[in-house]
């Protein structure tokens, strides 16, 4: 059952709950038991409570109930691989300029957490390809992509390796979450239209240099540029105004690009003859 936006709380929801440290993810269902460290929680008692509710535990500990944001979700979900994080994700869709019915291409799938903002960014009218060549992650993925939104008509799952095949065309934007990305370029020269934009995905400088050079010797990309993005909390609490001691620096690398159109895709043939004048024009 996908995550809903309002009204009460239903069976087979998902919603978190926050004590005063920790959040928990919980798919709600009659006559469980919600046990944690400070006692427990009938699931009963959270079905038909409003949204933003506070439960009490058996102990006596206070718990506020909440739908989860996406943010929530992708942090608690069930993983088989290391996850994006939510800063690196908001920067990729801004960067990357995923738009309503926009066709994206991403690999790998990993966890899913970056195909559920993909999904959501180009909407209804959209389309969203996936390369994976693990099964136990594409299964993990899709289970995921399904509590959160639903089952997606416009999600395609392609089990192959983007290294050695892309058998879709005419796509707007590909992302890449692969130790490689270098591998795939001539790949996707081939897939991705004209003004498109190519975003990798790698957690050292040294993948992300081998991913610009692969780029520049194509000479079929222009703006490249690598960024990373850090996420700076702040504590707030009367005259204690700080940095939180612990923050989400590095996490990977960004590198984007635009596909343009080379000499050799824009002009054929080189002579363009004028019967009319009887005489050639040369195109430069």
């Amino acid at each position: 059952m996908k995550i809903r936006r309002k009204g009460k709380i239903s069976e087979g929801e998902w919603v978190v709950l926050f004590d005063s440290k920790r959040r928990y993810l919980i798919q709600v269902e009659r006559e469980k038991i919600f046990h944690f460290h400070k006692g427990y929680i009938r699931h009963n008692d959270i079905i038909g409570m409003e949204e933003g509710s506070i439960i009490r535990s058996s102990q006596g500990a206070n718990l506020l109930v909440l739908r989860p944001t996406y943010s929530d979700f992708i942090l608690e979900m069930p993983r088989g691989a290391q996850i994006i994080y939510p800063k690196d994700i908001a920067t990729i869709l801004v960067w990357a300029d995923i738009y309503p019915g926009a066709r994206v291409l991403e690999a790998g799938i990993g966890s899913g957490a970056l195909t559920i903002a993909l999904l959501q960014a180009v909407g209804e009218t959209g389309t969203v390809i996936s390369y994976e060549i693990r099964e136990d992650f594409a299964k993990r993925a899709l289970s995921n992509i399904e509590n959160f939104l639903g089952k997606k008509d416009n999600h395609i799952l392609r089990l192959k390796d983007i290294y050695e095949e892309i058998i879709d065309e005419n796509i707007d934007r590909i992302i890449l979450d692969l130790p490689e990305p270098w591998r795939a370029i001539d790949n996707i020269l081939k897939a991705l239209r004209p003004g498109g934009i190519f975003l990798a995905y790698t957690p050292t400088i040294i993948q992300a240099q081998k991913t610009v050079e692969a780029l520049k010797g194509t000479k079929s990309f222009t703006l490249i540029e690598t960024i990373e993005t850090l996420l700076r909390p702040w504590q707030i609490e009367g005259l204690s105004v700080r940095p939180f001691h612990r923050m989400v620096a590095h996490t990977a690398f960004l590198t984007v690009a635009r596909r343009i159109v080379t000499q050799e895709e824009n002009i054929s043939p080189m002579v363009v003859p004028s019967e009319e004048r009887g005489e050639n024009y040369e195109i430069e």
